[in-house]
């Protein structure tokens, strides 16, 4: 009997599989194998630790975290309120920037690059430098080089100088956290057909009228994965005290269980607040292709 043929389709999903082998090996040996040891590590105690050998606690590690531990909950409101009000202000900062960068100006291409320098020097060692993580026993805060003079502070007050430092901080975060955003907008700004707002221009419409009316309702799918990847950077990141502690729980206490429990309760927060956002933003970024199918 004659073996059948596989049809074209067939073949390309053959193909499809055969280039994406190498990811889910990685994906399965060095994300999945692990993902599920951790969240077994969570529910257990170890007896013996050389040995990895373990036995069933339930969930004593999850109420440890709530009930028991006094630094793991304030330390997680503080990542989370700051997650809540960079994201909004790191996304509306990399849209205004993408447009700007995307207009005909002089060296367009110098300021790209600059804008995304950030993100190849600032992560780790680097980072946490600038923005005044304490690192051997040495801190150095690089808002403080954009500061008044000391004299003048001293005459702003406590509260004035709080609010000031506070404000160059976000901006300096601002700065070294867009560089990945203003990419995707400057995609997705470029995606955009020159014939619309041609048309609109001849209509007599504004800037403003363009940027609500034609920009951000076709950019709105990269607003929606912007906000999701400051979110994700954002409860990931080097400084994050929160991942700071885990690390040291699990490397240096060696509490593999109770590190492991605290990392599922991190995950699943933020897995949580990415359906949210998902909820919140996605009918707005369908929307348009709803319209243009009626059309």
């Amino acid at each position: 009997m004659m073996k059948p043929k596989l049809n074209m389709r067939a073949k390309h999903v053959l193909e499809g599989y055969f280039f994406i082998s190498p990811w889910l090996i990685g994906f399965t040996t060095l994300f999945l194998i692990p993902l599920i040891t951790s969240l077994i590590f969570s529910f257990s105690k170890f007896t013996e630790l050389t040995e990895w050998k373990t036995q069933w606690a339930g969930i004593v590690n999850y109420t440890r975290a709530f009930a028991l531990d006094v630094k793991f909950i304030p330390m997680f409101i503080i990542v989370i309120k700051d997650t809540l009000i960079n994201t909004p202000f790191i996304v509306s900062f990399s849209l205004f920037i993408a447009i700007l960068l995307n207009r005909d100006i002089k060296l367009r291409g110098f300021f790209r690059g600059l804008f995304f320098l950030p993100v190849l020097l600032g992560s780790g060692y680097v980072m946490q430098q600038l923005l005044g993580q304490n690192v051997n026993g040495q801190t150095i805060d690089l808002s403080r080089g954009i500061m008044a003079p000391e004299e003048i502070m001293t005459y702003l007050g406590a509260n004035a100088t709080n609010l000031v430092q506070e404000f160059l901080t976000r901006i300096t975060l601002f700065l070294w956290k867009s560089g990945v955003q203003i990419v995707l907008f400057l995609a997705g700004l470029q995606g955009i057909s020159k014939s619309l707002y041609e048309s609109a221009y001849c209509d007599s419409a504004s800037e403003w009228d363009m940027f609500w009316k034609i920009t951000l309702p076709i950019i709105s799918p990269v607003v929606l994965l912007n906000v999701v990847y400051t979110i994700i950077d954002s409860f990931s990141d080097s400084t994050n005290p929160v991942v700071d502690y885990i690390y040291q729980l699990a490397f240096k206490d060696f509490q593999f269980e109770y590190a492991a429990a605290i990392s599922w309760i991190y995950f699943g927060f933020i897995f949580l607040l990415i359906i949210l956002v998902f909820a919140l933003i996605k009918p707005y970024s369908t929307m348009d292709e709803k319209e243009k199918n009626r059309r």
